[in-house]
């Protein structure tokens, strides 16, 4: 078969089943017959020769010739999806920078690391927060240009990602400054017994945390755990408890003096890290960006 007698259109339906696993899921989300789409697939199979599918049950499980031309078909419509999201506002003048960041990410560390796009008014900036493995998901798809951790991800031959180190932070004990202003203390050892708020257990500071504590013999008073950086902050500022986060996500109650920092530890260490797939046309945007961070 030569490429001008590939029928793409046969090859994004094949690509919509096997993603979903399912024909009725296919058929509803493009709008269209499930044997519309089983005459489309069938056609596909036709023109290669060997089968796509096989059935278990009401399900259908890909062939390995089906998992080859699935792993074909995600590249094609990856690039696809990357080619309309870079020319979404070209007509007008614009450039737009999608970026995913998880939802333990501080949100202040986030804005630092965009502010330098903040005064060019031919960039829209599309943020969005949620789970790794969901933004992974829509990177993978190019929904997404770049996703923001805390944590790298696992190497995977079958989908390639680039996962760049952007720096990393001591974690500190933060107080309110009504109690806790000219104190330090030995972290863990003074924290024994006393009122604190962590990161849940989603957040990689909280192993650290914990095993720091178990190290020296030390049982904090747990009050809160908060998976949201944003909700922590809150907590810090008023609740009067001591609370375990890096500095960036209070960065503007320590400047205002409302928190102080009443110790840190160097064994407790957050990392940053941008994770990106291999773009096949560089995207000066977002390498500034990375040479940036690199650099600084």
């Amino acid at each position: 078969m030569h490429l001008n007698q590939l029928n793409f259109h046969h090859l994004f339906y094949f690509w919509r089943v096997a993603k979903l696993g399912h024909l009725t899921r296919a058929a509803l989300e493009l709008h269209t017959s499930q044997s519309s789409v089983s005459a489309q697939i069938r056609h596909l199979e036709e023109r290669i020769g060997e089968a796509l599918f096989t059935r278990e049950g009401r399900r259908l499980s890909l062939t390995d010739t089906g998992q080859l031309v699935l792993a074909y078909a995600d590249n094609i419509f990856g690039l696809g999806q990357e080619m309309l999201g870079r020319l979404e506002g070209r007509t007008a003048g614009i450039t737009r920078l999608r970026v995913g960041s998880v939802a333990t990410l501080s949100r202040n560390y986030q804005e630092n690391w965009i502010k330098p796009l903040l005064a060019d008014p031919a960039l829209v900036l599309t943020l969005e927060s949620g789970l790794l493995e969901g933004l992974i998901a829509r990177l993978v798809q190019h929904q997404l240009d770049v996703v923001l951790a805390n944590e790298t991800v696992p190497a995977d031959p079958d989908r390639p990602l680039r996962c760049r180190f952007l720096g990393s932070q001591s974690i500190s004990v933060v107080g309110p400054a009504r109690r806790w202003k000219s104190q330090s203390l030995r972290i863990p050892e003074d924290l024994d017994g006393l009122d604190i708020a962590l990161p849940g257990h989603r957040h990689t500071l909280r192993a650290q945390f914990d095993a720091l504590c178990a190290s020296a013999g030390v049982t904090p008073r747990l009050r809160a755990e908060v998976d949201d950086m944003a909700m922590l902050r809150l907590i810090a500022r008023d609740s009067g408890w001591l609370t375990v986060l890096p500095g960036v996500v209070v960065q503007d109650e320590l400047r205002a003096g409302t928190l102080v920092t009443v110790g840190h530890s160097t064994a407790l260490q957050e990392h940053f890290y941008a994770i990106t797939t291999p773009h096949q046309h560089r995207f000066e945007v977002l390498e500034h960006l990375l040479t940036g961070a690199r650099d600084g």
